[in-house]
């Protein structure tokens, strides 16, 4: 099952890439394993997945400790302040940090560590009461904040859209965090730390591909329906 999920998913990644005229090269997949079996992360391994996106600090904690070392793991769920001192040292990339204190906290943990932490600042473009994130017009300034930090690199922006049956609902929610991190970019001309944009789901992705996504997360497209027991 997971061949053939990684091989539809991977066709449908280079179909939406050729219809925006991208590279295939320039969309990173994220095999979101939230809630799966180290034995189902192992599958996925053997078969050349080497980036995993976990949404708990405990999840990242005990995959990370018996699975290979090579592994790229991200953080893609919401981060509690006292949790980042358990995987900054361990995660390649947090997309979801969501606030100026949050940010600092994963300073502080980082200089501990003596590591760079690299981050995407979250945006609820969507405002919806029931995500976390910066609304669009907070990303700048909180941007210009953590530029002064020493041990944090803003990579770019992610965004989790709404959940809609639909994905062609969401193509604006896209196109409004492409702009924005293309106002970042613009102002990041001193260095091009920020070529990340993480958008698209497993029912979205597509649409996300076509609007700029340069990171897409999929999860249930790759191991199935998730156990929302856990």
């Amino acid at each position: 099952m997971l061949r053939e999920n990684l091989e539809s998913v991977e066709a449908k990644i280079q179909a939406a890439c050729d219809r925006a005229g991208r590279k295939r090269d320039e969309v990173t997949l994220i095999a979101v394993s939230k809630t799966k079996p180290v034995s189902m992360l192992k599958e996925a391994y053997d078969l050349g997945v080497r980036i995993f996106g976990e949404n708990k600090v405990q999840e990242i904690r005990d995959k990370y400790e018996v699975l290979p070392k090579d592994i790229e793991w991200h953080m893609i769920g919401h981060l509690q302040t006292n949790k980042v001192k358990y995987i900054v040292d361990k995660v390649k990339l947090i997309h979801s940090v969501d606030s100026l204190k949050l940010a600092e906290t994963i300073e502080k943990e980082a200089e501990k560590h003596n590591c760079i932490s690299d981050i995407l600042l979250e945006v609820n473009v969507a405002e919806e009461e029931s995500k976390f994130g910066l609304k669009t017009d907070e990303v700048l300034p909180v941007y210009e904040k953590i530029l002064q930090y020493s041990h944090i690199n803003v990579r770019g922006l992610m965004t989790i859209a709404p959940f809609v049956e639909n994905p062609e609902k969401n193509r604006a929610i896209f196109a409004d965090l492409h702009k924005l991190y293309v106002d970042i970019k613009e102002k990041n001309i001193d260095n091009d730390t920020v070529s990340i944009l993480s958008m698209g789901m497993t029912n979205d992705y597509e649409v996300a591909i076509e609007e700029g996504a340069t990171m897409v997360r999929i999860g249930t497209g790759i191991f199935g329906a998730r156990d929302y027991s856990i």
